[in-house]
């Protein structure tokens, strides 16, 4: 809507622009097919991977060629089914939007559960078919949606679906999930949460639709010229900052831009006019929903945004809180860095740890053909398979209907519209998600729960034998204080205590060993050797909590300490260090050491991200470690007043 509304004020340098062209003879023709070969150029792999073209059939419109981007979850067959299999996970985008801006989160979330994504007719890649302007309106366009997700939900084993709508895509699914709204389907019935990413509360007024029409009448040849007029400059014209803001990154900016050329105007002006609803009595009827809809959602409901958004303002999740009511209790969310825990270095009561870790559970798997695999690594995610395979039996809880409630975020500048591709933000938001989905939707949606489920791994075997050997035993000095590594084996030739205190004895005076279990080697050995060794045991595959993260940052602040002392005392001649290792030295490893270099050092969180990775090569495998480490380090998070 915010287009139409700049319209006002460059509709005559538009004019004027549009007719030096034509007489400069320069083609001012819709760009339509530029923008079908340029999202056709810049496709991410994952959604060409996964991707069918199909047509679908509503109560008045034949749609000849949509886009879907479907990728079931590789072990759904493995996971429990009872009382249905895991929520599949449905992205609607917005205004001028497509499918290929989910990328950024569908990478994250795409692991958690089988995942839908559809380009709406005309958009991305899909059609520009049929072009009757009644098949553009919020209304139809909804009844298809709820064709294609009825399409590819698993209904015969009643599966749920999670709606994840992005600006007008928030709409939709709020008019798809409510049950306020008539239906074709049953699939409301199927609902079972909701998130709605830089949503709008209500329809504009009814003068306001008035004006929008007036400008929607605008020949297309002269609403096109403008829309070029309106991208002078590239990354930094008009058209981009509107959506990011003027000091919004260059990566962001260029990504803006991108979809601004894809976004075809015959397409955008359809559904802008479609979204519009008519008045009578002053009421609005038809368009975008508003109240009616929104007091109409019996699922929890998530609701995010970005402080520097121009599009649609942060204040649109206090009117859609107010159309929520009491029906939906407001979560509270609680600090994630609370007290810390007793002394870590201590030694461990096994039953006591046990008790403590047991919320989390235990074991570990190998994630091989399990994690989409990243194109920038060649080799797969690492098992840890010395935690034990206990406790798998015990399988949480998937209510067929969730209980109701509301949590907001708002995400801080310069987090804006473009919050869902967002290199800065949209990991902070993939893991807000990811929280929301396990701690409201279903348990079973933690990644780290499903990787211990499927775990058939137990000690060390042949097969893990081979890969630890692959794995290089010691990283680079990481930041002065640090080597990553993995973890010692009592009977190896080359890693075992003995050898490693005759070889990194002089530099490396202490080890932080965070596996879960014991150690597969006699710390006994290393004391000998004057390498101290200190248990900091923590669960495989489940980012570390903030206590954990508190007690790790105490522990290494006492040891820096503690080695000035040491080295005095012992004379150390070489530059001293603190190894830190759980099997293999990257994910849990690379997340204490991440939160130690940004929380002690001063770090930027991706900065001391490549900073690991540089030194122990490929770095963190696992996204949802990433998430969590930019949930983490959100700093100034906000949440959202509600009434």
């Amino acid at each position: 809507m915010t287009q139409i509304v700049a319209l006002c004020g460059v509709l005559v340098p538009g004019w004027w622009w549009v007719r030096k062209k034509q007489k400069d003879g320069k083609s001012l023709s819709s760009g339509s097919e530029e923008g079908l070969q340029n999202a056709e150029v810049y496709d991410p792999g994952l959604l060409k991977k996964h991707s069918e073209y199909t047509s679908y059939t509503t109560s008045q419109f034949a749609y000849p060629r949509i886009r879907v981007f479907y990728r079931p979850h590789p072990q759904i067959a493995k996971l429990p089914s009872d009382p249905a299999p895991l929520p599949l996970l449905v992205f609607i985008h917005g205004l001028g939007g497509s499918a290929s801006q989910f990328h950024p989160l569908l990478t994250s979330l795409v692991n958690n559960s089988s995942c839908l994504a559809i380009d709406l007719p005309g958009c991305g890649l899909s059609a520009f078919a049929p072009k009757t302007w009644g098949a553009y309106t919020t209304e139809n366009l909804a009844e298809l949606l709820e064709n294609i997700i009825e399409d590819y939900r698993d209904r015969d084993t009643g599966q749920g679906v999670v709606l994840i709508g992005h600006s007008m895509g928030c709409s939709l699914a709020a008019m798809i999930a409510s049950n306020n709204i008539k239906h074709c389907t049953d699939l409301p019935d199927h609902i079972v949460g909701l998130v709605a990413v830089c949503p709008k509360a209500e329809p504009p007024s009814s003068s306001q639709v008035d004006s929008f029409k007036k400008l929607l009448w605008i020949p297309g040849q002269v609403f096109n010229a403008w829309r070029r007029w309106d991208r002078r400059g590239g990354i930094e014209s008009a058209s981009v900052n509107r959506f990011v803001g003027a000091d919004a990154d260059i990566e962001t900016k260029k990504l803006q831009y991108r979809f601004n050329e894809q976004s075809k105007t015959e397409v955008w002006r359809r559904m802008a006019s479609g979204s519009l609803p008519h008045y009578e009595n002053g009421t609005a009827k038809g368009g975008l929903p508003g109240s009616n809809a929104w007091g109409g959602l019996e699922v929890p409901v998530f609701l995010v945004a970005g402080e520097a958004d121009n599009i649609t303002k942060p204040v649109e999740i206090e009117k859609i809180a107010a159309f929520l009511g009491k029906s939906h209790p407001v979560q509270i969310e609680v600090d994630k860095d609370s007290k810390p825990l007793t002394d870590a270095a201590a030694p461990v009561d096994s039953s006591l740890e046990a008790s403590r870790t047991s919320p989390r559970q235990v074991d570990s798997i190998s994630a091989d053909d399990f994690l989409e695999p990243n194109p920038d690594t060649v080799e797969d995610a690492h098992e840890d398979p010395s935690t034990p395979n206990d406790g798998l039996s015990v399988i949480p809880p998937q209510a067929t209907r969730p209980k109701k409630v509301l949590k907001t975020s708002i995400l801080p500048a310069p987090a804006s519209h473009a919050l869902i591709y967002q290199p800065a933000q949209v990991r902070i938001l993939a893991g807000l998600i990811s929280d929301f989905l396990c701690s409201q939707v279903s348990p079973r949606l933690s990644l780290g729960w499903q990787l211990q489920f499927l775990s058939t791994s137990g000690k060390w075997d042949v097969k893990n034998l081979e890969k630890w050997k692959k794995v290089a035993p010691v990283s680079e000095p990481i930041a002065g204080i640090f080597r990553a590594m993995k973890t010692l084996r009592e009977v190896d030739e080359l890693h075992c205590p003995e050898v490693f205190v005759r070889e990194w004895g002089s530099q490396i005076k202490d080890i932080i060993d965070i596996s879960h279990e014991s150690p597969v080697y006699d710390p006994r050995g290393l004391e000998k050797g004057g390498v101290h060794y200190h248990k900091f045991p923590t669960v495989s595959k489940i980012p570390p909590t903030g206590d954990e993260v508190t007690a790790f940052i105490a522990l290494v602040d006492r040891l820096v300490e503690e080695q000035k002392v040491r080295a005095e005392k012992e004379g150390w001649s070489e530059k001293w260090y603190i190894g830190v290792h759980c099997h293999y030295g990257f994910n849990r490893t690379g997340y204490f050491i991440v939160c130690y270099l940004v929380e002690r050092l001063g770090y930027d969180v991706q900065v001391a991200i490549d900073e690991f990775a540089r030194q122990r090569p490929k770095g963190i495998k696992h996204a949802h470690f990433l998430d969590q480490l930019f949930v983490r380090f959100c700093r100034g998070l906000k949440r959202a007043p509600t009434l």
